[in-house]
């Protein structure tokens, strides 16, 4: 791999990472409300899935690592979560929907699992317009036990779908250990009859990227889905107001001693780090008061974007 992409993933990877400590600190401020859903520890899955797959994305509501890989600006991301009217969603979606359809990215569904059956439907979609660059859709362990996650396997197979299924498994669903929930920890056990399946250190960039690229290649060859794995650690509880006293520190060393920016960081010249951190730091900074300085959305257009303009019309 060369190192112009090293770098590169490292560069969003620590973006990632400081975007999201800039969230947990204005959230605090008073600044960001709602849920709050930080991806500290997985930034490698969330940038690595990324930076490989160049179809349609669909992810689950922790998505702003994603978001910002993909394309989205830093700016407009923090402005989101501010709930400001420079924000991608227009300050209405805030952390939890993250939604870009020039970029592909179709994120932030807050319905655990709601968002893989629609994943099915553009797969679909793009196998009837035959663009062979197909869906990604990205999911907890959670997810994996809803009905709808059975049914979408069954569909995708059935249709030769070109659907990349990729299950971040950190292996708690908020507070429950997948243990409890399921009949087997690796949630590949579910899908074997159905499609190849393929495990990768969801802490290593390196190797999701390659296992998404290579994912991505299959699903072109129109052999139907396949479904990737990643096994990952979150550093945060679930979200923002959970305590995370679930885990023991024991637990929660081992958690740390796998941080992706820690594994990468000794292939990297010092002087690159040093001058990207920098910048990253500016680029937050910057982020944090262009969210400031954008305005509340306007009580004039509390109507707006409910209907489409003939929905609209029929509805009057």
């Amino acid at each position: 791999m060369d190192m112009a992409l090293i770098e590169d993933l490292y560069y969003w990877m620590l973006l990632g990472r400081h975007f999201e400590y800039a969230a947990k600190e204005n959230y605090f401020q008073g600044n960001i409300s709602g849920f709050l859903h930080l991806d500290i520890g997985q930034e490698a899955l969330s940038v690595g899935a990324m930076k490989a797959f160049e179809g349609d994305v669909f992810t689950t509501y922790r998505e702003h690592v994603m978001a910002l890989s993909r394309g989205m600006s830093a700016n407009a991301v923090m402005a989101e979560l501010f709930g400001k009217v420079d924000g991608v969603s227009k300050g209405r979606g805030g952390s939890m929907h993250m939604f870009s359809p020039e970029l592909g990215f179709y994120g932030g569904d807050a319905i655990v699992g709601g968002h893989i059956p629609n994943a099915v439907g553009c797969a679909y979609a793009r196998k009837y317009q035959d663009k062979k660059t197909g869906c990604l859709v990205v999911f907890g362990d959670g997810a994996t036990n809803c009905g709808g996650f059975f049914e979408s396997i069954n569909i995708a197979t059935s249709q030769k779908l070109p659907l990349v299924f990729l299950c971040e498994n950190n292996k708690y669903a908020i507070g429950t250990k997948i243990e409890t929930v399921s009949a087997f920890s690796k949630q590949a056990k579910k899908v074997e009859a159905y499609m190849p399946t393929v495990e990768v250190d969801g802490m290593d960039v390196l190797a999701v990227y390659k296992a998404i690229k290579k994912a991505g290649e299959y699903i072109k060859e129109g052999k139907g889905p396949i479904f990737v794995e990643a096994m990952t650690c979150r550093f945060e509880g679930h979200s923002i107001s959970d305590a995370n006293k679930y885990r023991s520190s024991q637990e929660m060393k081992k958690c740390k001693e796998l941080d992706p920016l820690t594994k990468l960081k000794p292939l990297l010249d010092k002087v690159f780090v040093e001058k990207i951190e920098a910048k990253v730091i500016r680029e937050i900074t910057e982020a944090v008061s262009f969210a400031n300085a954008s305005l509340e959305p306007s009580l004039a257009d509390l109507n707006k974007y409910i209907f489409t303009n003939e929905g609209l019309k029929h509805a009057l």
